[in-house]
């Protein structure tokens, strides 16, 4: 049986890129670890919007925040995390994440089974989504089976539950307002990010 060698990762090794609104770093890749899982780094800077709405038809992801608080909707569930919590975003669920702050924030993300991590070392390797050609950054995606939402996108029935959720979302992201969101509770009031992610690239 193969065995990789043990390794620690200190605070400045490993790739770092950018992705577009936040940035990357290569911890433990899905060869190093038998492709159970890998491991990066998410900086995000104030308010900066990682993504937007998007789902995962390979992997499950598990944020773990170590600086700052971050936001996220989870399917039709608004919640922010901050230090020390771990946010589970299971596949096939369509979702986002955000800085809630106006301090940096900083997040260790792990994806499970591993893969994923090619996406981002690609996406940096075009200069990020913005830099992008439209066209290779959707194949990209389809490659990945990456989903993707923009603001103006039609829904399938299945995905009437969010469709309120979005236009809050984009008019949020556009005005750079704290809303109001609607989640399974009462309505409450969450730090959604001001327009950090181009929204020529919202249909990512």
């Amino acid at each position: 049986m193969h065995t990789n060698k043990a390794k620690v990762v200190g605070p400045r090794d490993g790739k770092a890129g950018f992705l577009g609104s936040i940035g990357v770093r290569f911890m433990i890749d899905g060869t190093e670890a038998g492709e159970r899982f890998s491991l990066v780094e998410h900086p995000l800077g104030p308010r900066a919007l990682a993504a937007p709405l998007h789902r995962h038809h390979r992997e499950d992801e598990y944020s773990f925040v170590l600086q700052g608080r971050m936001g996220a909707l989870l399917g039709d569930e608004v919640l922010e995390a901050g230090p020390g919590d771990l946010v589970f975003k299971p596949r096939n669920q369509w979702h986002t994440f955000w800085n809630a702050g106006e301090e940096p924030c900083r997040i260790l993300e792990i994806i499970s089974p591993a893969g994923f991590e090619r996406f981002f070392s690609e996406l940096v390797d075009l200069g990020g989504v913005s830099s992008a050609d439209p066209q290779v950054l959707a194949e990209l995606c389809a490659r990945y089976e990456l989903a993707r939402i923009s603001h103006n996108d039609d829904f399938c029935v299945g995905d009437r539950s969010i469709v309120g959720q979005m236009s809050v979302l984009w008019a949020t992201v556009r005005s750079g307002q704290s809303v109001g969101l609607r989640t399974g509770r009462p309505t409450v009031a969450a730090a959604v990010p001001s327009g950090r992610w181009p929204l020529s690239t919202l249909s990512m």
